[in-house]
């Protein structure tokens, strides 16, 4: 879940925690899998194997474990073959989702998508019924403490579209092409990376002020991004800083 609030930044801690689940782990393998398999084993080559080679390094997924992911996806291991599929559905208050997964089998991911989003006020939409009011960036998380002013000229320099100050560090948006162009221009300037990913943010976005309907939006986006086939989820809503402090202090 990405967006511009605080609760961005609660996502993000949620992220990092979540990572030393076995889940989360299966979730690494599969995208290194499938951008072996669009885009080649040559990370060198292959920008979006980079992105996910840092994320699974980054959540200390094995070596082994990664060559192998490398050598399934360029067909040079036998195993599971993945397809992407994107879902687009609606949340509370008609919040825009964007569902994607890959899975071996969309005969079983499809319904259960579906049915985690009815269950839990929402519903599924037809493809481009809301993929219209996002737009593809490259998003990277600079941690710790920044000087605003000099990491937006580092960041343009570099080639980044603008900066975001978060509560502990910064969200920079780039073209997804040049998102690792970024990256690396940032670590030599000796700035802390703790994610760099491939994200669809929302050009309109729906403000949630009620804390109920607020945990409701809460609860089915963690059911979503729960889900063994999903990897991202993105939505279209925004908190007030109220219901940010309620959230916040929940668990």
């Amino acid at each position: 879940m990405s967006g511009h609030s605080k609760w961005a930044n609660i996502k993000h801690r949620k992220a990092a925690q979540d990572s030393k689940k076995g889940n989360e782990r299966q979730k690494l393998i599969k995208a290194i899998i499938i951008a072996a398999k669009e885009g080649g084993g040559d990370p060198g080559m292959n920008v979006r194997l980079k992105a996910a080679l840092d994320r699974a390094r980054a959540a200390s997924v094995p070596n082994d474990t990664i060559t192998r992911a490398i050598k399934r996806g360029t067909g040079e291991l036998e195993g599971v073959s993945y397809e992407e599929i994107t879902y687009e559905g609606y949340g509370v208050e008609g919040v825009a989702i964007i569902v994607e997964s890959l899975t071996d089998n969309r005969n079983r991911t499809t319904p259960e998508i579906r049915a985690i989003l009815e269950r839990n006020g929402g519903s599924m939409g037809t493809p481009g019924s809301v993929a219209w009011n996002f737009e593809r960036k490259g998003s990277v998380i600079v941690e710790g403490e920044v000087n605003e002013d000099q990491l937006m000229e580092d960041a343009i320099d570099a080639g980044a579209d603008d900066v975001a100050m978060q509560d502990e560090g910064a969200q920079v948006t780039t073209d997804p092409s040049a998102m690792m162009d970024v990256r690396e221009a940032l670590e030599k300037k000796g700035y802390k990376i703790a994610d760099a990913e491939v994200i669809q943010v929302p050009k309109t976005t729906v403000s949630i002020s009620n804390v109920d309907k607020a945990r409701k939006m809460v609860k089915l986006i963690d059911l979503l991004e729960g889900h063994d086939d999903v990897q991202n989820v993105f939505a279209n809503f925004e908190f007030t800083d109220e219901v940010n402090e309620a959230i916040a202090n929940d668990d």
